[in-house]
């Protein structure tokens, strides 16, 4: 473990490496052919998206929520926290959420995985209470998903951030210790037989050291997440400072490393509108993975001024127009868009969303 750091230094300045997993469970997969159409998004709406609404979201409109979104082609759902409610109360009824995901069928088109996120052991002891007392409800890792239809899967997800002020604001520790304690999350996690996602924040621009963020940082700690066996590392535009030519030096930096596109996945907030032409950079990378938001929902409680997260309705049409598949049903999510922005009160950031109801009610009304 010690050895990593230096080793994927070196790594970025000279030649390639072979992958780091070595803890991972998941299964292997080749490179990604020279054209894969298949894009996945990750729906974060009901935990990245809620997490930094004032007003109190009952524990019936996150469900509800979940169950719509379920519905409409999306494979990853994150779905909760369990976080300490004094510094996230939003998120102070995931373990009930788990529960209800555990003790009815969502139903849903495509096998489908819940994502809850535990930054420490304490979170993941009370997932884990929740789990043991459910084993049959969930499909282990370890298992072929086709064998047990309409079951969900379940992942755990860890935190840590690109810069030392991020950290010390998001997690109150340095960034070699934040990932000392995932190390426990992580191992832990996979006792549990559930699949893990490491989350890396500011990985293009942090409010607090502002632009010059060093990809070679974010390459060794991804390098560092994946050998303790995190299965996926989603990197955060927290902030919205992506520009295109600092994406493209992130994402060589990392292949230069030898972390794959098959290990990573993009998360882009719409603060300055560069979202969706840093996802082009991306895809034509050949990045496959990208994490948004049904209504453009969310923020950072730590990252001040950042705004929502790039709209799940923006990302399927955009990939859609350039020949991708995303299996996601656009009016319904829309429809969803709408909807839980007007639950909680707020405009809807989706600009793809409200064109398709306006040009759905202008085909309603007829000539």
């Amino acid at each position: 473990m010690a050895t990593i750091a230096p080793l994927a230094r070196r790594a970025i300045r000279r030649m390639p490496l072979r992958s780091f997993r070595s803890f991972a469970t998941a299964t292997e997969t080749p490179s990604t052919p020279a054209f894969d159409n298949r894009v996945r998004l990750v729906e974060v709406g009901p935990r990245d998206g809620l997490q930094n609404e004032k007003k109190a979201i009952s524990l019936d409109t996150k469900i509800d929520l979940i169950q719509r979104l379920a519905k409409t082609g999306v494979t990853t759902i994150e779905a909760g926290s369990f976080v300490s409610p004094k510094w996230v109360p939003q998120m102070n009824n995931s373990s009930e959420i788990l529960e209800y995901i555990l003790q009815n069928d969502i139903p849903s088109p495509v096998p489908i995985t819940y994502s809850f996120l535990a930054p420490n052991l304490k979170g993941l002891a009370n997932a884990n209470h929740i789990l043991s007392q459910h084993p049959s409800s969930f499909v282990p890792e370890d298992t072929d998903r086709s064998a047990q239809p309409g079951k969900p899967a379940l992942e755990i997800a860890v935190f840590a951030a690109a810069t030392e002020s991020f950290s010390q604001k998001n997690l109150n520790c340095d960034i070699s210790t934040s990932l000392q304690r995932f190390k426990e999350v992580i191992h832990g996690a996979k006792a549990m037989n559930v699949r893990v996602r490491g989350y890396i924040s500011v990985v293009l621009g942090c409010p607090f050291e502002g632009y010059d963020v060093d990809p070679h940082k974010v390459a060794e700690i991804s390098a560092t997440l994946l050998e303790m066996g995190v299965d996926e590392i989603s990197l955060g535009d927290t902030t919205g400072m992506g520009t295109v030519p600092r994406t493209k030096a992130l994402l060589k930096c990392l292949t230069a490393a030898g972390i794959r596109n098959e290990d990573i996945a993009m998360h882009f907030h719409d603060t300055y509108g560069q979202a969706l032409v840093n996802t082009a950079i991306s895809l034509e990378h050949g990045i496959r993975t990208f994490d948004s938001s049904v209504g453009g929902l969310g923020g950072c409680p730590y990252s001040p001024g950042a705004t929502g997260n790039v709209a799940t309705e923006n990302m399927a049409y955009f990939l859609e127009s350039l020949g991708m598949d995303t299996g996601i049903d656009l009016d319904a999510m829309a429809d969803i868009g709408a909807w839980i922005t007007s639950e909680l009160e707020k405009p809807n950031d989706s600009s793809v969303g409200k064109a398709v109801l306006g040009a759905r009610s202008r085909t309603q009304k007829g000539p």
